[in-house]
């Protein structure tokens, strides 16, 4: 999840720093859309650095109006936990709307409620084709092997076939669970895609143009 960076704001100077220069020197001092980074981790970065932005606006803000709030209170909210989703494999992940980080989601996301479900959900596809595994004989069968194995006892782990097993069956298994979760995952590049251009647009300088009509589907 892109939430856990923000604890360390100070350190994010420097990532901030960078993908400023990189839209800068892509020509994002005019008027139309920053152009957007190709790669996976560059477009995480962006859209970390821009949540960090927003994040220190908002407790600048918090401590100017002398809100009295500890530090991670002003930056995660407060209890109780406003949004929660319990996923397929029986944990239940919860977040507050009231503090900073919720409101550079709403920024960024447009809808946090809808973001968080999606983020959560799509973050835990590969855990939920794992716990799958454990309804297939041959995966309990090779399971059942290596827990008879003694301690440290290296052959005998790699003789149970358990890595090979979980190699053959768990891409079946994540399959599987993709094409059920479609529409999260759909709902998650959606959003992930308007974090992306608000992002670039909020650190090129651009105004964010208002958006009229209904939330994206």
């Amino acid at each position: 999840m892109e939430t856990s960076d923000v604890r360390a704001r100070g350190s994010g100077r420097t990532g901030v720093a960078a993908v400023l220069t990189v839209l800068l020197a892509a020509g994002c001092s005019g008027p139309s859309q920053p152009p957007l980074p190709t790669s996976e981790k560059a477009r995480g970065e962006l859209i970390r650095a821009a949540q960090r932005v927003l994040v220190d606006r908002c407790m600048a803000a918090r401590r100017t109006a002398g809100r009295p709030a500890s530090q991670e209170d002003a930056l995660f909210g407060t209890a109780p936990a406003e949004l929660e989703v319990t996923l397929a494999t029986g944990y239940t992940v919860r977040t507050h709307t009231d503090g900073c980080l919720a409101r550079a989601h709403r920024h960024l996301y447009g809808d946090q409620a809808r973001w968080f479900r999606a983020e959560v959900t799509v973050n835990n596809l590969r855990p939920e084709a794992q716990a799958r595994l454990e309804d297939d004989p041959r995966y309990r069968a090779a399971l059942a092997r290596r827990a008879a194995c003694p301690e440290d006892d290296t052959r005998c782990a790699r003789g149970s076939g358990l890595e090979d097993v979980r190699a053959r069956l768990e891409p079946a298994r994540l399959a599987e669970v993709r094409a059920e979760h479609r529409e999260d995952i759909a709902t998650y590049e959606q959003l992930r895609d308007r974090a992306l251009h608000r992002a670039a647009r909020l650190l090129a300088g651009l105004p964010i143009p208002s958006r009229k009509g209904p939330s994206p589907s």
